[in-house]
């Protein structure tokens, strides 16, 4: 017998998609849905299940929410368009529209904002030259100017023919006084130079069997201390050309000398250092040995405290006049010291140089010993004198250049390298006003350079050679 199996047999219930601990408590009830209920639920709209959402790993923004408007960085509306408002034209909104599209005009924008490309086009940025730009103001014109340099004359303004100048390291005989007047000690006669007149007097003529070794004025300039090769020292009154004095003392000559207020010192082949007081009658007052071969460089302090000493023992010493033994003793330089300047500007300060072997320029702390600073000028060092006028000092020297340089202190940069003579420098002198030196070498000549700039004004040096330079005999 055939069953109708399709009479007996039930729909199946609904199943909700849920966990098993829940599908106990949860039950769907099949219902009768008329034909118009159903007709509305077929049209629903047919939403994918929350199981098959697909999520991107990037978040895409809209332009159109990111406010660009509000900074006018977007394309600015037609001028014939009514409803659009103009956007604002202030100094920040160019600025920040020239920052992010450096390529576009400031109208029109439209670029990539990244570029793997790089421009190499002048920018259009105002940073891009903001050093150059005053910082007072976005997109101000004006530039603050750099300090120049200063100029320093590369010829002397004038030439003096020094006939018999001796081209010997350890002789110091050119001296500048305070009243303006030159000595050059040439063979065995001390010549006067006047700066302001150049008139030229013969000072003395210490005869055949002596010459000058060294000549040096008081820092009143009335007086000329002279040393010659016999060893003696004599005192000449300049305005009378007059010997008020002659002390003996060292064996051989006298090659150095240093006044300071009441005290001439003497330096010596012989190895010695003499104390000369012209207010009493005896030669020496008191002698310093310390150097163990001859003494070329002799300075004292601008306070008198101190004296600072060369020899050819390759030594520094100083001295104070409390002591005869040297209170120190600076041992770095490995050729002989003529070269030594105290420095006016601060205390307790000074510099030296050394001969071939060494050619270095030393600066010391004579209160507690230390050397502050070497530098290497490449040639002999024959003088050094420090401007008073600015923090800067001049060397000459000798092997193998013959060149004179201007040095910054203490960052002992070059301000000028000047170059002329044909032989070792060995002699210089400054001006009473700080500003001009005088250079002598054994090419028998005085040369004069305007290098240092005035007290007052700081201006620079002027160059008076292509007008004032002349060339006369200095006796």
């Amino acid at each position: 017998m055939a069953t109708d199996t399709s009479a007996s047999t039930k729909p199946a219930a609904p199943r909700l998609n849920v966990p098993a601990a829940m599908a106990g408590s949860l039950r769907l009830d099949a219902s009768p849905v008329s034909s118009r209920s159903a007709s509305r639920l077929l049209d629903l709209p047919k939403t994918p299940s929350p199981s098959k959402v697909t999520y991107s790993d990037r978040f895409i923004p809209c332009r159109s929410s990111s406010r660009l408007h509000n900074f006018a960085l977007l394309d600015r509306p037609s001028p014939n368009s009514k409803n659009s408002p103009a956007a604002p034209d202030t100094p920040y909104t160019r600025l920040l529209r020239a920052e992010l599209f450096p390529d576009s005009s400031p109208t029109s924008p439209n670029t990539n904002l990244f570029r793997y490309k790089t421009d190499h086009s002048a920018p259009s940025s105002p940073f891009a030259n903001a050093d150059k730009q005053d910082c007072g103001g976005v997109g101000s014109g004006a530039s603050t100017p750099k300090k120049a340099p200063r100029k320093v004359p590369k010829t002397p303004h004038k030439v003096l023919d020094a006939p018999s100048l001796q081209d010997d390291f350890y002789l110091n005989l050119v001296d500048w006084s305070s009243q303006n007047m030159l000595a050059v000690g040439l063979g065995t006669c001390v010549y006067l130079w006047s700066a302001s007149s150049s008139k030229v007097t013969k000072l003395c003529d210490l005869g055949s069997r002596d010459s000058v070794c060294a000549v040096h004025w008081t820092r009143e300039g009335s007086y000329l201390a002279i040393g010659t090769s016999l060893g003696d020292v004599q005192i000449w009154d300049s305005s009378r050309c007059k010997r008020i004095r002659n002390m003996g003392g060292h064996q051989t000559r006298a090659g150095v000398l240093a006044w300071n207020s009441t005290i001439l010192s003497s330096g010596g082949r012989d190895k010695n250092i003499l104390q000369h007081d012209i207010r009493v009658p005896s030669d020496y007052i008191s002698k310093f040995s310390g150097h163990r071969s001859e003494v070329c460089g002799l300075k004292w302090s601008h306070d008198d405290c101190e004296l600072a000493s060369g020899g050819n023992d390759n030594q520094l010493l100083v001295w104070n006049q409390r002591s005869q033994q040297p209170v120190l003793r600076l041992t770095k330089h490995t050729a002989a010291v003529k070269a030594i300047a105290w420095s006016p500007h601060q205390h307790s300060l000074v510099a030296s140089g050394g001969g071939t072997a060494d050619r270095c320029i030393r600066f010391w702390n004579t209160a507690n010993g230390n050397m502050l600073n070497s530098i290497d000028t490449g040639s002999q060092v024959c003088n050094l004198a420090w401007c008073k006028n600015v923090n800067e000092l001049v060397s000459t020297h000798g092997y193998s250049q013959n060149q004179i340089m201007v040095w910054k202190y203490p960052s002992m940069s070059k301000v000028a390298t000047l170059t002329g003579h044909t032989l070792r420098v060995l002699y210089l002198a400054t001006s009473p006003d700080g500003q001009t030196i005088v250079t002598g070498a054994g090419d028998e000549t005085l040369r004069f350079w305007n290098i240092f700039p005035s007290m007052k004004t700081q201006a620079p040096a002027r160059d008076a050679g292509l007008f004032s330079f002349s060339r006369s005999h200095i006796r």
